[in-house]
C-alpha cells in the first residue's frame, strides 16, 4: 500500500482550488516527460491520448481524487497540463416564463 503523502512528495493540498473530479484535462504532447516522478510521469501517459476528466485519471492511476488533484495542479503549473472547468449547471429558469410557454402551446 501506498500513503496518500508518497506520490505527491508529502504536499497535501493542490496548488490550485479550481480543479474539480469534473476537470477535464489535456496533456500537451510538445512538453518533456523527462524530469517528472514517476507518477507525475504516468499521469501524463494517460493524459497524451486525449481529454480525460480528473476522475478518470484518479480510477486509471489507482489514487484518491485527493492526490490526484495536488498532481494535476503541479503538472498544470508546469505547463505539461491544461485544465477545463466542466459546463457550468443550468441557471434557474424563470417559472412565470416556462407557465406562459405552456399557455401558448395549450392555445396551438
Amino acid at each position: 500500500m501506498v500513503r496518500p503523502y508518497t506520490p505527491t512528495g508529502g504536499r497535501a493540498v493542490p496548488t490550485r482550488r479550481t480543479l474539480d473530479v469534473a476537470t477535464l484535462l489535456i496533456a500537451d504532447p510538445n512538453k518533456p516527460l523527462a524530469g517528472l516522478d514517476a507518477h507525475s510521469h504516468r499521469l501524463m501517459q494517460h493524459c497524451l491520448p486525449g481529454v480525460l476528466s480528473l476522475a478518470e485519471v484518479s480510477a486509471d492511476l489507482q489514487l484518491p481524487a485527493a492526490v490526484t488533484k495536488v498532481l494535476v495542479a503541479s503538472l498544470v503549473d508546469s505547463g505539461h497540463l491544461l485544465s477545463r472547468s466542466p459546463v457550468p449547471a443550468a441557471q434557474q429558469t424563470d417559472r412565470h416564463l416556462l407557465e406562459r410557454i405552456l399557455d401558448a402551446l395549450e392555445e396551438l
